[in-house]
């Protein structure tokens, strides 16, 4: 019987960060988005968004920060989610000046 090899997508790669912020597991789920990018899987505001979750409920503030740079760079819309896990890091992490640049950096998108 032969099988077939399944290729992982944004949407499995998605489910799998969203379990990694369930879990608690914020280095696994940023591991997770470097090899969507080493394999050349597109990463969308979902995959962004739950990064910077997983990061914000670890209290990881400064990563959820470079994964939003990380977004920005490589050009991909901040949505509502966005904002409110990057303020919510910020807060986590009393950076209250992080959290209104981050948000002056995505109102002028």
């Amino acid at each position: 019987m032969a099988q077939d090899e399944l290729e992982p997508d944004t949407f499995t790669f998605n489910a799998a960060i969203s379990a990694c912020e369930k879990g608690g597991r914020w280095e696994k789920a940023l591991q997770l988005a470097r090899v969507m990018m080493q394999i050349e899987v597109e990463l969308c505001a979902i995959t962004f968004n739950a990064a910077i979750s997983t990061c914000e409920k670890a209290g990881e503030w400064q990563m959820a920060l470079q994964v939003f740079n990380m977004m920005v760079r490589n050009r991909v819309e901040s949505t509502t989610v966005t904002c409110n896990a990057i303020i919510s890091a910020c807060e986590k992490g009393e950076q209250w000046r992080q959290a209104l640049a981050a948000f002056a950096a995505m109102s002028r998108d």
